[in-house]
């Protein structure tokens, strides 16, 4: 194998798929740096309602791309190819096996097909926005939206500001719908060409026993304190509900029952169908990729499966 074709391991999969444990079985048989795939993880302070690697499991192998954005700021997948991209070639400068981790496939598919050409965020322009849906609602922009972007709107609900608001910012910026944006081929340049990153997928034959992971998971992060977590994040004053750090699955129901909006069964209730609701999307994502290998998360040699599979690539 030439260096310009360099394997690099992609662990991914569903969320309470067995990721973590996978990566870390791995990492007991080489030296590995780990990149976490992981919209959620690149947050500081948000440690439990994301099921961050403990302490004791960060050091066990380098992991890269946790706690690096504070949660009032965004992070997007320009800057996470930009980055894996960049940390892959010093990992392997330093000898070790460079090991992506996580679910947030849009992450995946950013690094391995390219970017749509679309604008970076315009703090301005969203100042513009919040300002008309705090006098309007966002309903209204939604109706806005509809009007020039009637492909984007069809898909979002009249109160998904984050994604109202995304879409009639790229209006603003380029003239375009980003709906017309998004249908054009991706751009790619050569940078990753030194790399070959290769899916290896944890996925269930069982789609409930993946489901009362994600009930005994949730149930388990609000009995270690969740709660008190997302108060301490409101504490700070700078947050908002809306914010893609507060959008993060669990995050937003808890928020909710803090408001008073709901009561605390139904807060759980809602993360737990949240979640199993992201579960869906991300099997959605990986079967959408042919050239993955598959792993069944619910057998229970699953983590010894991965780690077999991992050793023949590299």
């Amino acid at each position: 194998m030439t260096p310009r074709a360099a394997p690099v391991p992609c662990l991914l999969g569903p969320t309470a798929s067995g990721k973590t444990a996978a990566a870390l079985a791995i990492a007991a048989r080489r030296p590995v740096e780990i990149i976490s795939v992981d919209s959620a993880l690149v947050y500081r302070e948000m440690d439990i309602g994301t099921a961050k690697p403990s302490a004791d499991e960060r050091a066990l192998a380098p992991h890269h791309l946790i706690d690096i954005v504070d949660p009032v700021d965004s992070y997007s997948a320009a800057q996470f190819r930009e980055d894996t991209l960049r940390l892959t070639g010093e990992i392997v400068a330093r000898g070790r096996l460079p090991l992506l981790v996580g679910g947030t496939m849009l992450y995946y598919k950013a690094l391995t097909q390219g970017l749509n050409d679309l604008p970076a965020a315009d703090p301005d322009v969203r100042a513009a926005l919040d300002t008309d849906a705090a006098r309007d609602g966002w309903p209204a922009l939604h109706a806005r939206l509809a009007s020039v972007d009637p492909l984007t709107a069809a898909r979002l609900a009249p109160n998904d500001s984050q994604r109202i608001q995304r879409a009639l910012e790229v209006f603003m910026l380029t003239g375009q719908p980003m709906s017309t944006l998004l249908a054009s081929p991706p751009r790619v340049d050569d940078t990753g060409s030194a790399w070959r990153f290769v899916p290896v997928a944890l996925e269930p034959s069982e789609r409930g026993v993946l489901h009362a992971r994600i009930e005994q998971r949730f149930d388990a992060m609000l009995a270690h304190g969740f709660v008190d977590e997302v108060v301490r994040l409101r504490a700070r004053g700078d947050l908002r509900p809306d914010m893609p750090s507060m959008r993060c699955v669990g995050y937003r129901q808890v928020w909710e029952y803090l408001d008073g909006a709901v009561d605390y069964r139904t807060m759980r209730d809602k993360a737990v169908f949240a979640t199993r609701q992201l579960c869906k999307r991300q099997l959605t994502w990986l079967r959408g990729m042919p050239e993955r290998m598959v792993v069944d998360c619910c057998d229970p040699h699953a983590t010894a499966r991965v780690v077999e599979l991992v050793e023949t690539l590299v």
